[in-house]
């Protein structure tokens, strides 16, 4: 009988990670810090690239997130109200740039469904316009509760087809709101689009009061931009400062003031703050 090893894995680092992943695999990993620990391996090996480990690591957080991680938080929602009129409805929608709005009644608990902003579209003409019914028009909202697993939540999503679900807090109260993208985000990172840090702008204008600031921007840069005088010798950031004025990790949802400026955190991680509503005080 020949001495055939062709069956053999091969004596370099692809083989090796083979066998240990094998290894690893067998009745299942130990733990997942083992599994991490061969998802580490395959990319210094160069068999998975950096992107690919970070969305493997997404999935797994998913797991162990819970909706209230990632939702935007009640006193954040964008809404629109049931007595609105058809023009206020179409300015927010406007200048909020989203394409979904929770409808809500006398308060935000009373959400009687979404609003998808194409649904509008029928009443853009100047002539023939049917008449305007906001009951009409809204979609029946989805509720989950904000202790929900993430992984869970895509897994509703998939199914129902829906694209937000209202989050309500053990006594039904409204927590605030999740969307898919948020879903999607703790996956891939950051899905950017026209309203987010448009084109790499540091400092992107909303309206007269309100900007989209990069938690990158210089303090020197954001100075000569509001004409401001926040010093930058322990901050080189705004980031940097707006963190220190926390005094801990900001999530998604809070707000700080800082002399005539409200900082509101929109996109943030475990590490840094990517992006940061900046609001003037109305004089």
């Amino acid at each position: 009988m020949s001495d055939d090893h062709s069956s053999r894995p091969p004596e370099n680092g692809g083989g090796n990670w083979f066998r240990r992943l094998g290894k690893s695999l067998a009745g299942g990993p130990r733990n997942l810090a083992d599994f991490l620990e061969v998802l580490a391996e395959a990319q210094e090996q160069e068999l998975l690239d950096a992107d690919a480990v970070s969305m493997i690591q997404g999935v797994l957080e998913t797991a162990e997130t819970q909706v209230r991680d990632i939702m935007v938080p009640r006193a954040q929602m964008v809404v629109v109200e049931s007595d609105w009129s058809l023009d206020k409805i179409l300015d927010t929608v406007v200048e909020s740039g989203h394409s979904r709005f929770p409808a809500v009644g006398d308060s935000r608990d009373q959400v009687s469904g979404i609003l998808l902003a194409k649904d509008l579209l029928r009443y853009s003409k100047s002539e023939a316009q049917p008449a305007f019914s906001l009951e009409s028009l809204v979609r029946p909202a989805a509720f989950v509760p904000e202790s929900k697993r993430v992984n869970m939540l895509l897994k509703d999503f998939r199914g129902s087809r829906n694209h937000m679900a209202i989050v309500v807090d053990e006594y039904g109260g409204v927590a605030g709101l999740v969307t898919i993208e948020d879903v999607i985000e703790q996956i891939v990172g950051d899905i950017d689009d026209e309203y987010d840090e448009s084109e790499g702008a540091l400092i992107l204008k909303q309206d007269e009061r309100r900007f989209l600031v990069n938690g990158l921007t210089p303090i020197e840069e954001f100075n000569e931009y509001f004409e401001t005088d926040f010093s930058d010798e322990e901050f080189d950031t705004v980031g940097g400062l707006v963190i220190h004025r926390f005094g801990h990790m900001p999530r998604r949802g809070e707000a700080v003031k800082l002399g005539k400026f409200q900082f509101n955190v929109q996109r943030a991680d475990s590490r840094r703050v990517h992006l940061l509503q900046v609001t003037l005080a109305a004089e």
